[in-house]
C-alpha cells in the first residue's frame, strides 16, 4: 500500500510533527510504502503540498491537524480554515482515501470532517488504526469496523470505540521520518513520548479526549534507545510530548534512571510538562541527574478554591513544595496560570500572584480566558447554564469559545498591570506585548533567539533571551 502522511502546521517556529514520525514508523514496519510530505521552509504551504501530490498518486492519505487553534483569548486565532484548504487541495490531486488525524481534529474530528470533505477520520492515536486499515485496504476488505475509526453512512459520522493497545506493541523509533534536524535548528528542539493518556479530571482539558484517559507507558528501553537516535543526529536539547511526565510517578523515575544508566544525561538538556503531585526531592534529583534542566508546571491558580473547582487535586502549598524542590536541584520552573475560570475573583487573583512572586519561580506565564472545548466538563456546565453559543458543536466548529469569569472581566487586566507592573519574571499569552509575550506562534524575539543558537523549551529561551 502506497500511503502519504501530510504534516499541516506550519507555524513559526517549526515544530517536528512527531506524530508523523511515529505513524510513519508503525506502516513501515508493517510493510507499506510511505512518503511524508512535510512542507517545512516553504513560502507557501498550500502550493508545496499541491505540488507534492501532482508528482504521485497514493492509496491512502493521513493528513494531520496539530491544534484547532492558538488558545489565546485575546487573538483567538483558528487554524481551521488553512487546514481545510490543504485537505480540499489535496483532494483535486489523489483519487485515494484521505484520512483526517491527529490531536486537534481528536478533540473536534466530526466538525473538522465537515468542514474538510475528508472521506474518514481517526480520533485519538493513528499508528494502530492506520496500520490495520492500509492492510485491511491492500487486502481489498472492508474496513469500517476499525477501532477509532469515523466514517460517513447515510449523510452522518459514525464513530467507533477506541481499542487501546500496550504501547509495547509499537516499533522502535528510528525518528528519521522527517528531517528532526533541520527542525532543531529551525526550531530549538525536538519531541519524545513517554507515555499517552491523562487520568486527571480538571474541568476544561481536551488531553483526555483527544488522547485517553487512560496512562499507558512506554518501555524505558525503548525511550533509551529513541533519545541515541536523535543525539545521533545531532540533537541535544528536547521537551517531552506527555500530558505529564511525572504521572504515574514510577514510570518517570524509571526513564530517568535509565538515561542516567546509559550516560545520557551528560549529553541530553531537556525539558518536561509535569504535575505538582506527585513529586518528591528523589524525583527532582533523578531528573537533574538525567539531564533535566527546566519543568513546566501547569498549575492553573495559586488559590484553593478555585483550583478545588477546575478538578486540581493539589494545593497551594503543594505548588510552593514543588518549586522548592525543584530549585533545590537545579532546575529552572515555569508556572502556567489559567486566570478567570468560573468563580475567579479580586481576591483570587491577588493570592494567586501574591503566591507567584513569594515562591520565586523562574518565570509564570499568564493566560487570562479559559479555551472551551466540546465534551468538557467546562462545556457541559456552561451548556447546563445556557451559555452554549460559540461551543463549536453541530457544522461550524471554527468557533472559539473562551470563558473569562464576568465579576472580573471589567477589571482584570488592570488588576494584572497594578499587581506585576515591570516584574520580568511574568510572561503573558498575549501577542499585543511582544516584549513579554509567551505565545509561541509567529513570536519573533523567539525566532530571533533561535537563530542565534539558543535551545530547549521555548519558555527558557525567551527567559535566557533578554
Amino acid at each position: 500500500m502506497h500511503v502519504a502522511l501530510v504534516n499541516t502546521n506550519c507555524i513559526k517556529p517549526p515544530i517536528a510533527p512527531i506524530g508523523l514520525d511515529y505513524v510513519a514508523e508503525a506502516l513501515n514496519a508493517s510493510g507499506h510504502q510511505v512518503e511524508v510530505c512535510d512542507p517545512l521552509g516553504a513560502d507557501d504551504c498550500n502550493a508545496a503540498i499541491i505540488q507534492f501530490f501532482r508528482q504521485r498518486e497514493f492509496d491512502l492519505v493521513g493528513v494531520t491537524l496539530r491544534n484547532t487553534d492558538d488558545c489565546v483569548f485575546t487573538s483567538r486565532q483558528s487554524f481551521l480554515e488553512p487546514f481545510c484548504a490543504m485537505v480540499k487541495g489535496i483532494r483535486q490531486y489523489t483519487e485515494g482515501l484521505i484520512i483526517l488525524g491527529g490531536v486537534g481534529f481528536s478533540v473536534i474530528p466530526e466538525e473538522v470532517l465537515n468542514l474538510c470533505g475528508a472521506d474518514a477520520g481517526v480520533w485519538g492515536e493513528g499508528e494502530f488504526p492506520l496500520v490495520e486499515l492500509a492492510n485491511r485496504m491492500e487486502e481489498k476488505r472492508e474496513w469500517f469496523d476499525i477501532p477509532s475509526l469515523i466514517w460517513r453512512s447515510h449523510d452522518r459520522w459514525h464513530r467507533n470505540p477506541p481499542l487501546t493497545r500496550s504501547l509495547r506493541d509499537l516499533p522502535p523509533m528510528s525518528r528519521s521520518w522527517i528531517d528532526n534536524a533541520r527542525y532543531f535548528n529551525e526550531g530549538g528542539q525536538a519531541g519524545l513520548e513517554t507515555k499517552r493518556g491523562c487520568s486527571k479530571h480538571c474541568i476544561y482539558c481536551a488531553d483526555p479526549i483527544a488522547k485517553g484517559n487512560e496512562i499507558r507507558t512506554r518501555p524505558p528501553q525503548a525511550v533509551g534507545d529513541e533519545l541515541e537516535r536523535l543525539l545521533e543526529q545531532g540533537i541535544d536539547h528536547l521537551h517531552t510530548c506527555d500530558s505529564e511526565f511525572n504521572l504515574p510517578y514510577g514510570h518517570a523515575l524509571e526513564v530517568s534512571q535509565e538515561i542516567i544508566r546509559r550516560h545520557l544525561g551528560e549529553k541530553l538538556r531537556w525539558y518536561a510538562y509535569c504535575a505538582s503531585v506527585p513529586f518528591s526531592p528523589e524525583l527532582a534529583r533523578t531528573m537533574h541527574r538525567a539531564g533535566c534542566v527546566g519543568i513546566n508546571f501547569g498549575v492553573d491558580s495559586g488559590d484553593g478554591e478555585i483550583l478545588r473547582r477546575l478538578g486540581r487535586d493539589f494545593s497551594p502549598d503543594d505548588i510552593a513544595q514543588t518549586v522548592s524542590w525543584c530549585k533545590e536541584s537545579g532546575m529552572a520552573v515555569m508556572l502556567d496560570l489559567l486566570l478567570g475560570s468560573p468563580g475567579e475573583s479580586r481576591e483570587s487573583l491577588v493570592r494567586t500572584l501574591e503566591l507567584m512572586k513569594r515562591i520565586n519561580p523562574e518565570r509564570v506565564g499568564v493566560a487570562v480566558g479559559v479555551r472551551v472545548y466540546p465534551g468538557t466538563e467546562l462545556a457541559r456546565h456552561l451548556r447546563n447554564e445556557g451559555q452554549d453559543e460559540g461551543l463549536g458543536t453541530g457544522e461550524n466548529g471554527s468557533e472559539l469559545l473562551f470563558f473569562l469569569e464576568p465579576r472580573i472581566a471589567p477589571f482584570v487586566f488592570d488588576l494584572l498591570d497594578e499587581q506585576i507592573g515591570a516584574d520580568r519574571r511574568f510572561f503573558f499569552f498575549d501577542p499585543s506585548r511582544p516584549e513579554r509575550n509567551y505565545n509561541y506562534n509567529a513570536n519573533q524575539r523567539l525566532s530571533e533567539a533561535i537563530r542565534k543558537g539558543y535551545r530547549g523549551a521555548y519558555w527558557d529561551i525567551l527567559r535566557r533571551y533578554e
